[in-house]
């Protein structure tokens, strides 16, 4: 029915208020906002039901405590003549009990507490029946406060068992009293108990209540029934990580794929309609999924059978074919035995016996053989056999740390990354998202003929989309055909140091010098080998987790390496980050002869420490030039193995990892001075197991030259300043975008990885510290080489007392005049003396005249010829 104009217009305007509402209409509206709306949507209702499930387990509660000790008393009402549910509410027959013809009720609940416990305790499952009160319990508290407890449907399951269970085993152990209530198990196990006597007897009834209490244990905690074997017990040797059984398994990220509908896919979509009678799959599936089909030739050729042509006639037949000008392939078949062109199986020719091939060993390789099988392979470790590793018990136990981005979060994340783009006419086919400890990365693949540059450009209009620090684009990301979009994570979570080495990753690994950075962004456990790297170099601004991250370091190491493997020579110009590593100087730091502390705070000191260290790279090129092998994991194995004789000089050599807390400040007061051996360092000592790790606040390229760049493949960048210091320490962009707080790149040369640093704190790495040095170690810290610089100030002694020889003076004059070979190890070996006394003596030569001066890595020059020399020498030293 057409509406009229004039209420179409009345209609419309009192709509817009330009019209007032009558009262009656006024009074409706205000009835109709004052009620509530009772409807499932808004949960009310929900709630009402929680409430009342609470408060029911409230009841049945102290209903059924008051059972328990009421029992007896309401016997009479609850089973008597005048009692029972009939007469609950006091009727009889139609007649109203009233004064004394009502039978008193003892239980906290009156009558209707009597009558439900009875049911549920004496006619039901007897004192089973408590689980009725925890099921309600569970229910209610979830529907009213939206909260699990536990999962509702084990709940069930297991209640489900446990009242059954519980009746029949308390019916099965009363069963053999001849007087008991039957409150304890109820009619329905009193019943069920008699039945299965009846049938399989009491030794049944034990045997299927076993049988179900350990189904009922396997289901629910999946109960191993292991056999212990008795096995050879073999000392371990391996560092014991953790006292506790359980590792923690890693958890990695998946990605998360979001579906898209542009513009560009719909219309894809509306060209791609199938006509009538056309296939309903798109051209380019229906290409991939079309069978290929293969037409055979009309003349079909006999196959020819594969023949195999001994090496030795080849030749012959080729050459053959040449000289008379016949077809090779003529000549080939003419050569091929008369058994085969006749399509039979060739005989088989008798194999011929191959000659026995045999080592011959030389005499050296059977004396260590003879000498491992007599005292068997040399262990460095046995100095300190009595040495434990560090346990994880010394690292704080964290919260667990397990990734929780809300979904919420991704999808408003994604929205906002499609809508920027599109702003632009950049269309996305497909977004996908991986989440990080720290960040989370969307993967997008553009649209055909999206150009790359122009979303590159879009970095500053996606943060500002998004309002987060640290954006960061990656196009194209190495290996896929996707860019990356790093967006930070409104809640970072913290990767404790505890849950990286609890990892079956880092406690079997099988890594020279294994250390534990973090978790990447995909929350993988990342763990590198500073041996291969095999020099690192880290820079970060201050308060950026730099100090953090070079503790992980060093924490990663103690607790995987033994101190005869591994020994530390650190610098600290600051004097207060290293301190920590001071109490373990016993066991794994290295010095000078003659100092007082193993942690070098002295420029002077430093410079004099990095000569040492080249001396100390050349004497072990040395050794492996003797030894001829490679490296040093070559050189220590053949001398575990004992086939390098410790009387010509051969000893096991340890790893020596060299750490420069703050770099920028040894170039700013030496220079020169710590550049060269530094540059000698990093482009020889990989090969004999010295490690540089070097770090600074200032990324500039007059602190990191290109002399020290170039032989530093591996760099650890935390949040720089400036996109000038990113690109200094990792010739690309990137870290000024990191977001602080332990967020760094490592670039290992070919790729560039997001990663999130372990965090181990003060107390931790002291009280690590405390738990090594508090062990038996070494007398002293590791001696490194004497080094004696030009100018004289390296400890050498030009002037002394003749009178006041060392009583070894002589021997050791004619042990290097005999040797022809200046050198304080070549003392310290022979005649057995410590590194000090020796470097004492060989002054004493050079004061005496016997050697010459200190050559750096070369020998010191002997200036005596022969013994007869010596000899005349040493009678007018005495005159």
């Amino acid at each position: 029915m057409p509406v009229k104009g004039n209420q179409f217009r009345s209609n419309t305007f009192r709509e817009e208020g330009k019209i007032k509402p009558t009262a009656k209409e006024r009074l409706s509206k205000e009835r109709t906002e004052t009620l509530p709306q009772f409807t499932f949507n808004n949960g009310r209702l929900i709630k009402i039901v929680g409430l009342f499930f609470l408060i029911l387990s409230i009841y049945f509660l102290i209903a059924f405590s008051s059972y328990l000790f009421t029992w007896q008393d309401d016997q009479s009402y609850v089973s008597g003549p005048n009692g029972g549910w009939n007469k609950l509410f006091g009727h009889t027959d139609g007649v109203v009990l009233a004064g004394p013809q009502q039978l008193p009720v003892e239980n906290w609940l009156g009558r209707l507490g009597a009558l439900l416990s009875d049911q549920f305790i004496y006619q039901w499952f007897g004192v089973a029946s408590f689980i009725f009160i925890g099921i309600l319990f569970i229910i209610g508290y979830r529907l009213l406060f939206k909260v699990q407890i536990l999962p509702l449907a084990k709940s069930l399951g297991y209640s489900f068992f446990l009242l059954i269970f519980i009746s029949i085993t308390l019916a099965f152990f009363h069963s053999f009293s001849s007087d008991y209530p039957h409150y304890l198990e109820g009619e329905f196990g009193f019943w069920t108990n008699r039945l299965l006597q009846s049938e399989i007897g009491n030794s049944g009834i034990a045997g299927l209540l076993g049988f179900a209490a350990l189904t009922a244990l396997i289901i629910a905690y999946n109960i191993d029934f292991k056999i212990p074997e008795r096995e050879k017990k073999i000392p371990n040797t391996e560092p014991v990580l953790a006292e506790d059984p359980d590792i923690e398994e890693e958890y990695r990220s998946e990605a998360v794929e979001f579906p898209l509908a542009n513009r560009r896919s719909r219309l894809n979509r509306e060209q791609q309609k199938p006509e009538e009678g056309a296939s309903h799959l798109p051209l380019q599936q229906e290409r991939i999924t079309r069978p290929l089909e293969y037409e055979a030739p009309a003349e079909s050729k006999p196959l020819v059978p594969r023949v195999t042509i001994p090496f030795e006639t080849i030749p012959a037949v080729a050459s053959a074919a040449a000289s008379t000008a016949i077809p090779l392939s003529t000549v080939v078949a003419s050569a091929i035995p008369l058994n085969v062109q006749r399509n039979e199986e060739p005989k088989e020719e008798e194999e011929k016996p191959q000659p026995a091939f045999t080592v011959v060993k030389t005499e050296e390789e059977k004396t260590a053989d003879h000498l491992v099988e007599k005292f068997g392979q040399y262990d460095p470790k046995l100095d300190l056999s009595s040495y434990k590793y560090p346990t994880l018990d010394l690292l704080e136990n964290y919260r667990s740390n397990k990734i929780s981005v809300d979904a919420d979060e991704l999808e408003a994340n994604k929205n906002k990354i499609v809508e920027t783009l599109n702003h632009y006419n950049i269309e996305i086919d497909k977004i996908k998202a991986t989440i990080g400890p720290t960040v989370t990365l969307y993967e997008i693949i553009p649209a055909p003929g999206v150009r790359i540059s122009k979303i590159k450009n879009l970095e500053d209009d996606i943060a500002l989309s998004l309002a987060a620090l640290g954006i960061r684009i990656i196009a194209p990301m190495p290996g896929k055909g996707t860019i990356g979009i790093e967006v930070p994570n409104q809640n970072p979570e913290m990767v404790p140091m505890r849950s990286i080495m609890n990892t079956e990753k880092f406690q079997n690994t099988t890594m020279d010098l294994p250390i534990a950075l973090g978790k990447t962004i995909s929350n993988e456990v990342y763990i590198a080998d500073l041996a291969k790297m095999p020099h690192l170099l880290v820079a970060g601004a201050t308060g950026q987790g730099k100090s953090v991250g070079i503790n992980a370091i060093l924490v990663s190491l103690l607790y995987k390496m033994h101190p005869s493997q591994l020994k530390f020579v650190l610098v600290d110009p600051k004097k207060v980050e290293l301190t920590l590593f001071r109490k373990i100087e016993r066991h794994f730091l290295a010095k000078l002869p003659g100092e007082e502390d193993a942690i070098i705070t002295d420029t002077k000191k430093v410079i004099n420490t990095l000569n040492s260290l080249c001396i100390e790279m050349d004497l072990r090129y040395d050794l492996l030039k003797n030894g001829q092998v490679r490296n040093l994991k070559e050189y220590n194995h053949k001398f575990i193995n004992r086939k390098l004789n410790p009387e010509e000089g051969h000893r096991f050599m340890p790893f020596i990892v060299l750490i420069i807390d703050e770099f920028a400040d040894l170039m700013m007061t030496a220079g020169k001075e710590v550049e060269t051996p530094i540059a000698r360092l990093a482009q020889l000592a990989r090969a004999v197991g010295i490690h540089l790790i070097i770090a600074t606040q200032r990324p500039s390229v007059n602190i990191i030259t290109g002399t020290i760049k170039a032989n530093f493949p591996a760099r650890l960048a935390f949040r720089v300043l400036s996109k000038i210091d990113s690109r200094t320490i990792l010739d690309s962009g990137g870290a000024d975008q990191l977001i602080g707080r332990g967020d760094m790149l490592l670039s290992t040369g070919s790729e560039l990885i997001r990663l999130q640093c372990a965090f181990v704190d003060t107390p931790e790495v002291e009280r690590i510290s405390d738990f090594i040095g508090g062990q038996r170690g070494y007398d002293s810290a590791w001696m490194l080489p004497e080094y004696v610089d030009e100018s004289g100030d390296g400890g050498s002694i030009k002037d002394f007392d003749a009178s006041d020889r060392d009583p070894l003076f002589e021997d050791a004059a004619r042990l290097i005049v005999m040797h022809q070979q200046g050198s304080t190890s070549l003392i310290q070996r022979k005649l057995k003396l410590g590194y000090n006394r020796a470097g004492r003596i060989i002054d004493q030569l050079e004061a005496a005249g016997v050697v010459g001066p200190f050559e750096g890595s070369k020998a010191r020059e002997v200036r005596l010829p022969d013994d007869y020399a010596l000899e005349s020498f040493l009678e007018n030293l005495k005159k």
